[in-house]
């Protein structure tokens, strides 16, 4: 049985009280008939930064792939507020910003401003705005020098980091990372980490790096075999020793 995410004691502020994102019921079979989402349903609040955990296979990518359109199962997604339909997507897609495990997967313009500038761009913003944008989203992931750098020169840390600034340039409501960490040599895995908790902005991070989401996330979400198997606080479900062998978690 999931454990419900329980309703925080204190008082939040009414910015906090609002969900950015809710998904009910959502099921999602590929076209070679593999189940990969079964009747996920998931809310979070504003400045909530929740982490995925799970073994491969479990159906965090694909749940990850709905949150803007680029897959569209059974059920329904709703972010702060829009339900995502096929004409809000253009909306929901500057309110939910998807970072690729795979930098070179979001990274294609040949120097860093035109990469981060691009998303501002297709919003049909006056350059002054663009340029406004992607000078805070350097600043956001402390690149504010490599605006005029090539991308494909950059190392896998710093081409990381653009990514992110890639979508903040977009201002979202929800930043979604997958995988963030993977590929990171020690150095440049605590400074992404350090990145990551000053953020201001509600996340959602699949990933598979557990000291990293003992480090940054308060409530933690485990998926396996396309369900959310566990929902709550990262303290509580990390000392359940049982609960993390079962769905290929090991304490960190």
């Amino acid at each position: 049985m999931p454990v419900v995410h329980p309703t925080p004691s204190r008082t939040l502020p009414p910015e906090e009280q609002e969900h950015v994102l809710q998904i009910e019921h959502l099921t999602f079979t590929y076209p070679d008939g593999h189940l990969a989402l079964q009747d996920v349903s998931l809310e979070m609040r504003s400045s909530e930064k929740i982490a995925l955990v799970g073994p491969n296979g479990a159906g965090k990518s694909t749940l990850l792939l709905h949150l803007n359109g680029i897959l569209t199962g059974t059920g329904s997604i709703t972010v702060s507020g829009l339900p995502l339909l096929k004409e809000n997507f253009p909306l929901i897609r500057s309110m939910v910003g998807l970072v690729f495990q795979n930098p070179d997967d979001q990274l294609f313009s040949p120097t860093v401003f035109e990469d981060v500038a691009f998303g501002p761009l297709h919003m049909g913003l006056p350059e002054q705005e663009v340029r406004s944008r992607v000078a805070a989203a350097l600043q956001q992931v402390r690149m504010e020098t490599y605006a005029e750098r090539l991308s494909h020169h950059l190392s896998m840390g710093e081409k990381k980091r653009i990514a992110i600034a890639t979508v903040l340039s977009m201002q979202p409501r929800l930043l979604v990372l997958d995988e963030p960490t993977a590929g990171l040599d020690p150095r440049a895995r605590r400074s992404l980490i350090n990145l990551l908790r000053d953020l201001p902005v509600s996340m959602l991070v699949s990933t598979h790096d557990m000291s990293l989401v003992r480090d940054l996330f308060r409530r933690m979400v485990i998926m396996d075999e396309g369900r959310i198997m566990a929902d709550g606080s990262t303290r509580v479900l990390m000392q359940n020793a049982t609960l993390l062998q079962e769905h290929g978690l090991e304490k960190p």
